[in-house]
């Protein structure tokens, strides 16, 4: 369950959804739970957040950093499932959970996939008024199926800062406007 721990970490730090869109709360995973030798519910809704800011220190870089990313957040759901064998789980339950990702609220931004290894991950952002104001993650593997809403706005700027932090990959964004409208620099 590394890849929920990796998965939670980088969602903390990604977005906030406002409370009456929460994804993982639309989406009836109660058969997936109960097909499930383990499973992982994670939920902290802006007060438990605030909670968990107060024990990060102002004085510590990085911890100040997450302190800032944490204060405007709105929650973070995650919801993993092991399974004891592979095809316990279907397509389709995959495909239910995409249905609710759809454009033109949604957009996904990553999608990688090793047919090798069985293993796929998406990446999704929600935009309103050109900002990016929600993230979802959806990791699978033959045997693990995991699912990440957080809701907020996400600031490139200290996304990239973050890199090389908490598990966080250093991450080379340009940020300029330049660069963001297709011009190169």
């Amino acid at each position: 369950m590394m890849k929920t721990y990796f998965l939670f970490l980088s969602g903390l730090i990604a977005a906030e959804l406002p409370a009456a869109q929460v994804l993982t709360q639309k989406l009836n995973l109660e058969k997936l739970r109960a097909k499930a030798v383990e499973s992982v519910e994670v939920s902290l809704d802006s007060n438990m957040l605030q909670f968990a800011a107060k024990f990060l220190s102002n004085d510590k870089p990085d911890e100040a950093k997450v302190k800032k990313l944490i204060n405007g957040l709105k929650g973070v759901y995650v919801r993993s499932f092991q399974f004891e064998k592979e095809g316990e789980y279907s397509e389709s339950e995959v495909d239910a959970i995409r249905a609710q990702l759809k454009p033109p609220l949604w957009s996904r931004i990553v999608g990688a996939r090793s047919k090798k290894e069985g293993e796929n991950a998406e990446i999704f952002t929600r935009t309103e008024n050109g900002q990016i104001v929600g993230l979802a993650i959806i990791a699978t593997e033959p045997k693990e199926l995991t699912v990440v809403d957080i809701g907020g706005t996400i600031d490139l700027g200290d996304l990239s800062e973050m890199g090389g932090h908490f598990g966080v990959p250093k991450l080379k964004l340009n940020t300029d406007s330049k660069t963001r409208k297709g011009g190169s620099k």
